[in-house]
């Protein structure tokens, strides 16, 4: 679990932060027991405000830095990632919200933009993965205008993932997370890493990617397709995540 721990400040990301959070990501990498990250914001009010703007000083040339000015935001993690979200998750911090694979968040949290306003651009990877993930239409409304969106619409539009109760979001990212790590590791990561890199390729590319990595991870599919013919995971059983 990596957690931005700058309440008073909305958990709004300065230069100090940005490093420890990429130190963060390196270890989660380098541990081969950690089989998914959560990340998230201290307290309820907010996930991430972005990057603060009252210590832009601080990031120094971090904005020309290979994994990006926010820690790890120009990377693509070899394993899943959970954002738990609860409140403001604006600019850089959806951003970092994007960056992971799913989306967690609370009942009446605002996310969003709002750079837009003063002329920030999106530089921690908005601008692509926001339309791979909602499509280009509904990314361009909330790349042009800035607006903010409710939970109840991120839900809709694809944003997030699910929606829970105030004070939930951690409880519910932890659960999912320990029902990613209970499955298969190879053919998992195989699989969505296929999705992740077929998104740039034409279908039939696509489609070579898929068979490649499947092929590669036959043993293991061989065995769980012996465990299922032995009755293990009928109806459902297995798949809380």
């Amino acid at each position: 679990m990596l957690t931005i721990d700058r309440p008073e400040r909305r958990n709004a990301v300065d230069g100090p932060t940005a490093a420890l959070l990429g130190e963060g990501y390196r270890r989660f990498e380098a541990d081969d027991e950690a089989r998914v990250l959560v990340l998230t914001g201290a307290g309820e009010e907010a996930f991430c405000a972005g990057a603060d703007l009252k210590a832009i000083e601080t990031f120094g040339n971090r904005i020309d830095l290979p994994e990006g000015p926010l820690g790890f935001t120009r990377l693509i993690p070899t394993k899943p990632a959970i954002a738990a979200i609860s409140g403001w998750c604006l600019a850089g911090g959806l951003e970092l919200a994007l960056w992971c694979d799913l989306r967690i968040a609370t009942e009446g949290s605002q996310l969003g933009f709002p750079e837009r306003r003063w002329g920030v651009p999106l530089i921690d990877g908005g601008t692509q993965r926001l339309p791979r993930v909602i499509g280009l239409g509904r990314a361009l409304d909330l790349i042009l205008t800035g607006r903010f969106v409710a939970a109840e619409e991120a839900l809709m539009m694809g944003l997030l993932t699910e929606i829970v109760p105030p004070g939930k979001h951690l409880e519910r990212a932890l659960e999912m997370a320990e029902a990613l790590a209970a499955f298969p590791q190879d053919t998992m990561l195989a699989d969505r890493m296929a999705a992740i890199e077929g998104v740039g390729l034409t279908f039939r590319r696509g489609l070579d990617l898929e068979a490649r990595s499947g092929r590669a991870t036959l043993e293991t599919a061989s065995r769980g397709a012996g465990r299922f013919a032995d009755g293990e995971g009928r109806g459902g059983a297995g798949t809380g995540a």
